[in-house]
């Protein structure tokens, strides 16, 4: 029989639609367990995965009769593409279906950045009224950049409009004359330019060779001294280690990080300690509404690809 191995979690009912047609091994915790994984695919024909499985390798190897892996989100640099693609192994990303969780993730990370009274709810609840400390600032009027304008930059820009922003993004592989620039009202600018001018900063790209570390300390000192960056990407894409200089000497406004070069991020990262600094554990794209619609679509994509 068709098997398929899910190795983090998924939508409930979407794992009782695969079961339906298939043998499904579900255990959301063989992404921290290699070799029992390892174990489980070398007779399946389905890997479904999220961003903590690595697919390279000896899991690749393991697999013999792998023909599909589905990935529950949309980065794919926790699959080796290229063996896959050598071995005729379909991908499968859930593209499109977590856009509006990450863009509602960084319009609240500009709220929450821009206001900066929120780390010190405790104080007010044990008794203390620092009022014009939690004085904050408004979004209102401030400048976007976008680093990457694909379908979540996109969303962020719409959102980031309503709230009467101003919205620049830096896309080298997005034509000058492509309709979405107009459509969405964006300027396009380089790099350099859209660090040096924008109130916020918001990371949109895959992580790949040219991607690591493109958010540099040198690209860090470009930018204004109030301003703040948000990273719901990838770990990697900005050098965490500059950041948090940045950071801890007032170079920077703040940053929000759902992302992280090691996850989970470790205790001792230079970045861990840093002031004004926001964290969250990898889940800008994921929440109960988003988690539905991925796991949906990767059910039916998946079931398309064996059955076809």
């Amino acid at each position: 029989m068709t098997k398929i191995v899910i190795s983090e979690f998924m939508d409930d009912a979407a794992v009782a639609r695969l079961a339906e047609k298939f043998e499904v091994h579900y255990d959301k915790t063989l992404a921290t367990d290699p070799r029992r994984l390892e174990e489980l695919v070398a007779d399946c024909d389905a890997l479904i995965v999220r961003n903590r499985t690595q697919v390279r390798g000896s899991l690749l190897d393991a697999a013999a009769r792998l023909r599909v892996v589905g990935r529950l989100g949309v980065g794919l640099d926790n699959i080796d593409t290229e063996t896959c693609r050598q071995r005729s192994i379909t991908v499968i990303p859930a593209t499109g279906a977590n856009n509006v969780s990450v863009a509602e993730y960084v319009l609240a990370a500009m709220l929450m950045l821009a206001r900066g009274c929120y780390g010190m709810s405790g104080e007010v609840a044990s008794g203390a009224w620092p009022r014009e400390r939690m004085v904050g600032g408004e979004i209102f009027g401030r400048r976007l950049g976008l680093v990457g304008f694909g379908g979540i930059a996109r969303e962020v820009a719409a959102r980031a409009r309503a709230f009467g922003m101003t919205v620049a993004a830096c896309d080298p592989f997005l034509d000058e004359n492509d309709p979405a620039w107009r459509e969405y009202c964006v300027e396009r600018q380089p790099l350099d330019a859209l660090l040096a001018e924008a109130d916020f900063i918001s990371l949109h790209v895959p992580l790949t060779g040219e991607t690591r570390n493109l958010i540099s300390a040198e690209r860090l000192a470009r930018m204004k001294p109030t301003a703040f960056i948000i990273n719901t990407a990838r770990g990697g894409v900005i050098d965490d280690d500059a950041l948090a200089a940045a950071l801890r000497e007032g170079r920077l406004g703040g940053a929000m990080l759902d992302v992280y070069a090691q996850e989970p991020l470790p205790a001792d990262a230079p970045i861990a300690g840093a002031p004004r600094c926001l964290f969250t554990a990898h889940i800008a794209g994921v929440t109960r509404e988003s988690n539905t619609r991925v796991s949906a679509l990767i059910a039916d994509k998946v079931i398309t690809a064996l059955e076809g």
